[in-house]
Parts: C-alpha cells; sequence; structure tokens
C-alpha cells in the first residue's frame, strides 16, 4: 500500500498523515477508559468547579443524535465558559477552583456531563448575553468540528435581550439552544440534547 511512498530515510521528510474525520480516534487518542483501556492522562476532564468555586453550582447533561434520531456513542463535547461574573478565565489551568473549559466523551449510554457554575452575562458590543455555555461537538462523520451555546430556560428575561441568540430569526429554531431545567435533589441540573440532523436539528455557529 505505501510503496509507492519514499521513506523519511530516502527523502528527509515525512510522510503525509492519513486523511481522517474525527472518528473513531477521538476516544482512543483521548478517551482511553471509555474506549475500554487504561487512562494514562487528564484530557478528559467534566469537573469545570470545584466545591471552592463562587458561584451557583450546576451539572450540564446530554446526550448527542445523528440524523436518524440514533444515540452517538462516540462523540467528544468541549465546553468554555465565562465564571459567575461574566469573566473568561485567560490562563487555564483544572486544578484551580474555576478552569473555564472542559471536555467530556459520550459513553455507550450516548451521555455527556459537566459540574460547573452557571456562567454569569458577558458584555457582546455593549450589550449583554444571556447566561451560556460554549459548545464544540467532535464526532465521525464531522471534518470541521461543530460549534453552538446552551442557554438556561429559568433565563427568561435575558434571554429576550440577548443579542446573540436573537439573531436566530426562528423562535422554534432558538428553543434547540436552550438546556432545560431537570428536577432532582441537589445542584441544579439543565439538559441540553445536542441533534446533528433533522427537523430538530440544533442551530450551529459559525464563529
Amino acid at each position: 500500500m505505501y510503496s509507492q511512498y519514499k521513506s523519511q530515510d530516502e527523502t528527509g521528510l515525512l510522510r503525509e498523515t492519513a486523511s481522517q474525520t474525527a472518528g473513531p480516534f477521538v476516544h482512543i487518542g483521548l478517551a482511553l477508559e471509555i474506549a475500554g483501556f487504561e487512562s494514562r492522562s487528564d484530557e478528559i476532564w467534566q469537573d469545570l468547579a470545584k466545591e471552592n468555586a463562587e458561584g451557583e453550582h450546576i451539572e450540564l447533561v446530554g446526550s448527542v443524535y445523528d440524523g436518524n434520531d440514533d444515540l452517538v456513542h462516540d462523540a467528544l463535547i468541549e465546553v468554555w465558559q465565562a465564571d459567575s461574573h461574566g469573566n473568561y478565565v485567560a490562563d487555564f489551568d483544572n486544578k484551580k477552583p474555576f478552569s473555564g473549559f472542559g471536555r467530556s466523551a459520550c459513553a455507550m449510554e450516548g451521555n455527556f456531563y459537566f459540574k460547573t457554575i452557571k456562567p454569569g452575562q458577558v458584555d457582546f458590543d455593549g450589550k449583554s448575553m444571556a447566561p451560556h455555555i460554549n459548545i464544540a461537538i467532535f464526532a465521525r462523520g464531522i471534518n470541521l468540528h461543530l460549534q453552538t451555546r446552551a442557554y438556561f430556560d429559568d433565563e427568561e428575561a435575558a434571554n429576550e435581550n440577548c443579542p446573540v441568540l436573537n439573531k436566530v430569526p426562528s423562535p422554534v429554531r432558538r428553543k434547540t439552544l436552550i438546556a432545560v431545567k431537570e428536577a432532582g435533589d441537589g445542584k441544579p441540573r439543565y439538559r441540553f440534547d445536542i441533534r446533528l440532523q433533522g427537523d430538530d436539528e440544533t442551530v450551529f455557529f459559525d464563529f
């Protein structure tokens, strides 16, 4: 298969890496335990906020669905968010009380989850954006990662005046960006399911 290529010793150059989509290497490379291997790194961390982090502690959970409404078991989800005062962490360190960045891999059950704090409102061109969590989705068949946002259903007033959320013209489509608060014990939990295709496809942004 590779006989047509010269080796590095002959040319002094490395061969071009084979072209692939994000999977199946996402789990094997970054989520070893979920892929069935012994973990040797801290590439996966769902806990953005430790117990002493300032702000309202919450959980964000969800699943990823494909165009056939089937669960995507090997998606990788990254989140990035402001702190409770609406400020982004400039120097990332997941050992701090609040890191602002996290990564979760969908397990065989198809779920991702994060333990974090509800973000504050961030300024956007002189206006305040509603509290939100930025989300990037990596999965097989996706050549460029997808970007979306999770807003909160109990932030109605802020959502109504958010300059970014309201750039989505359809109220029905805007609902795909709303994380729904679930009943339960302990810290508040919000569910945000991501649909890659179909009638209820999540709104994705081209930032």
